[in-house]
């Protein structure tokens, strides 16, 4: 019997540095053919032009798949089977396919997913790691901050009383085999183990944790974990587990995409302020783009986790793309949308 292809799910919440990880597994992958699928939540396929734009040879157009426009665990039989099965049909099968979810998705649904007969006879997943932002986990960026509104939805039956973010958050982490603990480096050591106590709780027993900076872990400790996460599925359980009626109870209404588009940013310093002031006053969870600056022949990425924004060049601007400033913004159901394009454009 042939040795099945593994595949590595990498999850985590919005901005944790899932892209980063994987670009980095891809500058150190010692000549083994990597393939890519990207789930994008949002308009723009951001991290698959990341990825595409981070200039590794090997790291080609045909290795990276997108699923944009919605979570992979939603949409398995119209999406995920066939990209799975346009990377398994090439004639230079991949030594390992690496599957990011988008910050939304849940990986239990997408695990079940390697149990359908197409992919179960050549895939099995090797592992389902969860990316974490330390220091905004630390900062309590998933709780509710707002104590009189918690106290109004535990009192009253009819009301959800979880927060869906948390929901989320904590399904990664119940499926997880391993955890990065990534921006380590931004806090100290009591902090650090104060949040490893906090995030066992969601842990199954013999999930470690991996500490990093900017995303950088040797894939060696990643990749080859061998846990068939696909035949260990009771063991991961979910908030989202069917409740009888065979359908995943899972629902993205609680967020919203939109994208703006921008003209030559002159001043991204400035725009920049206007992005932190809009989460500080919006329930933006998370901006990513791409900016076209004057006299400059290489797009620059923008990316934002609540206040903290980090910016670079990475690669030129194509001579068939259009040169034009994007961004995606994504926040909870209900965010002005009207109100955060005034604000970013004046």
């Amino acid at each position: 019997m042939a040795k099945k292809i593994p595949a590595t799910v990498v999850t985590g919440f919005l901005g944790a540095g899932k892209t980063s990880l994987i670009r980095h597994m891809v500058e150190n992958a010692n000549g083994k053919r990597l393939a890519f699928l990207i789930n994008e939540f949002g308009d723009l396929g951001i991290d698959r032009e990341m990825l595409l734009g981070c200039g590794i040879e090997g790291c080609g157009e045909e290795d990276i798949v997108e699923l944009a426009n919605g979570c992979i665990c939603c949409t398995v039989a119209d999406d995920f089977l066939p990209a799975m099965e346009s990377l398994l049909d090439r004639e230079d099968k991949p030594d390992h396919i690496l599957i990011e979810t988008s910050g939304l998705a849940l990986p239990k649904p997408l695990v079940k997913a390697f149990n359908w007969p197409e992919i179960r006879a050549q895939v099995t997943v090797d592992g389902v790691i969860t990316v974490v932002d330390s220091k905004a986990v630390a900062e309590g960026r998933f709780a509710d901050d707002e104590d009189a509104v918690q106290a109004q939805r535990e009192a009253d039956e009819n009301l959800d009383h979880e927060n869906p973010l948390e929901e989320v958050f904590e399904d990664q982490m119940l499926c997880a085999d391993m955890v990065v603990l990534n921006k380590a480096d931004l806090l100290d050591e009591a902090d650090i183990e104060s949040l490893k106590a906090d995030l066992s709780k969601s842990l199954r027993d013999g999930v470690r944790f991996i500490h990093a900076s900017h995303a950088q872990v040797d894939p060696a400790v990643l990749l080859g974990l061998d846990a068939a996460a696909e035949d260990d599925l009771e063991a991961r359980p979910s908030h989202h587990d069917s409740h009888g009626d065979g359908e995943d109870d899972h629902d993205h209404d609680d967020f919203d995409s939109f994208t703006i588009a921008l003209d030559m940013i002159d001043d991204a310093d400035a725009l920049q302020d206007r992005l932190i002031e809009v989460v500080k006053d919006h329930d933006v969870l998370r901006v990513k783009g791409f900016l076209l600056r004057p006299n400059a022949e290489r797009r620059e990425v923008i990316q934002g986790v609540g206040p903290r924004f980090n910016r670079y060049f990475d690669r030129p601007w194509n001579g068939d793309e259009p040169r034009r400033s994007q961004l995606v913004i994504i926040g909870r159901k209900g965010i002005d949308r009207a109100a955060i394009e005034t604000a970013i454009m004046s």
